[in-house]
């Protein structure tokens, strides 16, 4: 188990681990038991990103909150350096009184998050209708506690108190079944799951239309970018259109 700790001697600066080797696609498993109590401005991370300005990245967030007031688990997924595909739930449990399980599966037809088993996102490869996916950057795993009060908790509006610190999140189990790319390049799956190495063909194949994330979506999502009419003026990205179309 690893636990991280922000304080107010670690101001805004975070705290965190990633992972010594890279991957190519992957499902990625981690427990988590998120900063119990007044947790405002914090936020507890477990993601998957590549470097660089155009980089790839896949993330979990959980946006602390004043006590009684529920976690806000927030979504995002950039692709050569875009963002703003942001989706966020109400957990349907306490995240402060146990571990409970969030993964990441990432292969070349979708990525799906889940929460204790249960799917909540997929975004799918649209890359032949011209949206760009995370099919070519190799990303580490990453978790982290940082202090994010300037956006985090009601847009920013609720600052970190600290004189609640210190806050901790803790990490349980980690388990992974990927494909590692050294560092000199090359390695990484090939495309047919059969031949892949380890368990792959247990997630490299595995597809979720939008249909599989609709208990999710109805009964605790609480924001879709897509629906965002005042930000996306002009239309919804062209993914929304496409995942709506099937």
């Amino acid at each position: 188990m690893v636990t991280l700790t922000l304080d107010n001697s670690s101001g805004s600066g975070a705290s965190g681990f990633q992972s010594k080797d890279q991957f190519l696609f992957g499902e990625f498993s981690m427990e988590m038991k998120l900063v119990p109590g007044e947790s405002a401005g914090t936020v507890a991370t477990f993601y998957l990103t590549s470097e660089g300005d155009a980089h790839d990245e896949i993330d979990f967030e959980f946006l602390g909150n004043v006590s009684g007031e529920p976690y806000v688990m927030h979504t995002n997924v950039f692709a050569q350096g875009r963002g703003n595909r942001e989706q966020e739930f109400y957990l349907w449990f306490d995240p402060t009184a146990d571990f409970h399980n969030y993964t990441l599966l990432w292969n070349p037809h979708n990525i799906i998050w889940s929460v204790d088993g249960v799917p909540v996102r997929v975004f799918r490869n649209h890359e032949p209708a011209g949206v760009p996916y995370l099919s070519g950057q190799a990303m580490r795993v990453h978790g982290s506690l940082w202090n994010g009060e300037s956006w985090a908790t009601e847009g920013g509006r609720v600052k970190t108190n600290w004189s609640a610190a210190p806050f901790v999140t803790s990490y349980g189990g980690y388990a992974s079944s990927a494909c590692v790319v050294p560092a000199s390049g090359g390695g990484g799956c090939p495309p047919n799951a059969s031949s892949s190495p380890g368990d792959a063909g247990a997630w490299m194949g595995r597809q979720l239309g939008p249909e599989g994330v609709a208990w999710a979506r109805e009964k605790y999502m609480i924001y879709d970018y897509c629906d965002d009419r005042w930000r996306f003026r002009q239309g919804p990205p062209a993914e929304c259109n496409l995942d709506r179309l099937g």
